[in-house]
Parts: structure tokens; C-alpha cells; sequence
């Protein structure tokens, strides 16, 4: 008598338990089922599946235009060139003497006699 109970309170939770897999009806399986049914069918029972509520819309949110700061292009004003600056005499130790306007090197910067080189004196 408790074996029969046992096994048939086992099996009743075995039911109960599979019971909500299969409360919204069948899932693309085929189920064959014979039986015989008494009474008068009502339209829409029985209602295998609940109602399906869509979940509510949302609009998306406002973003406002991006700001736009337009700034004028850069003007570039064009210079003459300037000229190159006159190649300076290697200083090696040596004073240069321009004779035509009777000073040294750097104190004159062109020499159109030509430059003598002359040996440093202190002075």
C-alpha cells in the first residue's frame, strides 16, 4: 500500500511538473490524439494560446541639428622671395680686409675689389 502511493504520488509530480511545457498548446510537433467528445463546441474554445501584447512604442529620442560654425578660409598673402643671403668667407682663423672700403669682415658684408685674407693682429 505505501509502494502504491509512493509510485502514484510520483507520478502525479512527474504530471504536475510537465505540465506548463505544455500549457500554450503544441510547438510544431504532430500530436495524434483519438477520443470521443460530448457536448457542443463554443467558438474560440479552447483558447490554446494567451492574447499577444505588443510592447509599447517608443518614439526615439530628439536630437537637435548639429551646430555648424562656418569660419572664412585662411588668406595667404604672397611675398617676394628674398634674395638669398650673401655666402659668408669660412672663418679658418684669418681676418678678410676688403681694400676699396678700408674695413674688415664682418664689419662690411660685400667687397667688390675682392677680399684679402690677413693674418690676425690684436689690437
Amino acid at each position: 500500500m505505501k509502494a502504491l502511493a509512493f509510485v502514484f504520488v510520483l507520478v502525479l509530480t512527474g504530471v504536475l511538473a510537465t505540465e506548463p511545457a505544455f500549457a500554450r498548446g503544441p510547438r510544431g510537433h504532430a500530436r495524434i490524439g483519438v477520443g470521443i467528445y460530448f457536448g457542443v463546441p463554443l467558438i474560440g474554445f479552447p483558447y490554446y494560446y494567451p492574447p499577444y501584447h505588443y510592447a509599447p512604442y517608443y518614439y526615439p529620442a530628439y536630437y537637435p541639428p548639429p551646430v555648424v560654425i562656418r569660419q572664412q578660409a585662411p588668406v595667404y598673402v604672397e611675398q617676394d622671395p628674398q634674395p638669398a643671403p650673401a655666402a659668408q668667407p669660412q672663418s679658418s682663423g684669418y681676418w678678410y680686409y676688403c681694400a676699396d672700403s678700408r674695413a674688415y669682415y664682418p664689419y662690411v658684408k660685400e667687397c667688390p675689389g675682392g677680399w684679402q685674407r690677413v693674418a690676425p693682429q690684436p689690437g
